[in-house]
């Protein structure tokens, strides 16, 4: 999610986005101290998923540059730049107001109902809490209870029908 990452992590990758007319929806950084992975998901301030390969590249090697600078990745690290495609990776607020509609798969930070991971229609986003239809009924989660969130066109995950 957009608020866990570190804000030195943000402190370089958001200033290099928004030069580029772009927005941070997450940023990850995984591994150990000898090899380490950033992942950065980018997209356009109308949230429409229209990044181009282009636009990655060239935040990539501005950031890597950047990141190279600081030492904030560490030493040792592999850099991937990407837009947020088909199956959107809901980090920030905003894009929880602009998936309002869609098919989400969500996992809570602690169990709800004895689950963490759901999937359902977000019905409603507002006042920091988000509303799920699942089949188990209504769900009603406030935003800093959901750890990792995704919205996706269900046509496209069940496959080619035919």
């Amino acid at each position: 999610m957009y608020r866990d990452i570190p804000q030195e992590l943000v402190e370089v990758i958001e200033p290099i986005a928004q030069d580029h007319g772009l927005e941070v929806v997450e940023a990850d950084l995984a591994g150990g101290s000898s090899e380490r992975r950033l992942r950065v998901v980018l997209d356009t301030p109308l949230g429409d998923g229209r990044v181009t390969l282009d636009q990655c590249a060239s935040v990539s090697r501005e950031l890597g540059h950047a990141l190279d600078a600081s030492g904030v990745a560490g030493s040792a690290f592999s850099l991937e730049v990407m837009s947020p495609g088909v199956d959107r990776v809901l980090g920030r607020e905003v894009d929880f107001e602009r998936a309002v509609g869609r098919r989400v798969e969500f996992e809570t930070r602690s169990p709800l109902n004895g689950q963490r991971r759901f999937r359902g229609e977000l019905v409603a986003f507002a006042e920091e809490r988000a509303t799920f239809l699942t089949e188990a009924g209504e769900l009603q989660v406030p935003f800093s209870a959901i750890a990792r969130a995704k919205a996706f066109d269900p046509a496209l995950a069940e496959g080619p029908s035919g």
